[in-house]
């Protein structure tokens, strides 16, 4: 079996810790790097079914996107989610913006890869919190195409996009909150910026730019990095079984 160290050792080779920003809770948050493990659930998020599920797996070790942990605790309950990872001996892993910011593998990399993008350039910038990844379509697309094309590759119950009665080619990818990379997306020559979240206000300002907008959701433009990262450390510890979350679900549904 491999223990959580020689994991944490190979994700650095990636993902380093010291790249996430400041504000950030990466790493590992509960448990021992000495512990082996034989059984590892993957996850965007570590969620009370995600515990469950990872007990009944007989896993030892949960690697998630978001932090289990983020800011300071004052207390902590029988509910609350460190809590139950302790009283279910389960260790956690968790690759936050250090996963973001990652050229080499990264959310957005695979962001861009499940949308086919081509000549993908990296805009990363710890400091200036800038995270973007900025590619082209193999043709150019109606905004009404591209927004289903997005759809499709995220596997999207539904998703917003705005319709500026223009055709894209040249696309930016923020993941998740992504939605103030428009002005940078905007100055690199984008088209369209594909993100998980973005207020009115930057809409309105997007429109101004005549930028489109396509937000597809907070989990599914992040979960795509989720299936992959399995597979990446699949192939490097064939000892240790790694499984994507049958249960992590953000349980959102469009009428």
């Amino acid at each position: 079996m491999n223990t959580i160290k020689e994991i944490l050792d190979f994700t650095e080779t990636f993902a380093p810790l010291n790249t996430a920003m400041d504000f950030d809770n990466a790493g590992l948050l509960i448990g021992n790097e000495n512990t082996s493990v034989s059984k590892v659930i993957v996850c965007l998020d570590i969620t009370k079914q995600v515990v469950e599920e990872a007990s009944e797996k007989n896993a030892q070790l949960i690697i998630s996107h978001h932090p289990v942990i983020f800011n300071g605790l004052k207390h902590i309950s029988q509910n609350d989610i460190p809590y139950l990872l302790i009283q279910n001996s389960l260790s956690a892993l968790c690759l936050h913006t250090n996963l973001d910011l990652s050229t080499e593998f990264g959310v957005n990399t695979c962001l861009a890869n499940a949308l086919e993008l081509e000549n993908i350039q990296y805009f990363m910038d710890k400091d200036k919190e800038i995270c973007l990844a900025l590619g082209e379509l193999k043709k150019p697309l109606s905004e009404v195409d591209f927004a289903n094309l997005v759809k499709d590759k995220l596997k999207c119950k539904g998703l917003r996009y705005t319709e500026l009665k223009k055709t894209v080619k040249n696309v930016a990818v923020s993941s998740g909150a992504g939605g103030s990379e428009i002005y940078f997306a905007k100055s690199k020559g984008a088209d369209v910026l594909v993100t998980g979240e973005i207020k009115h206000n930057q809409i309105l300002d997007a429109n101004n730019m005549k930028l489109s907008i396509v937000d597809a959701g907070h989990f599914k433009t992040e979960n795509v990095v989720i299936s992959p990262l399995v597979k990446k450390l699949s192939e490097k510890f064939s000892e240790t079984d790694f499984e994507v979350s049958d249960t992590c679900s953000d349980f959102i549904n469009y009428l």
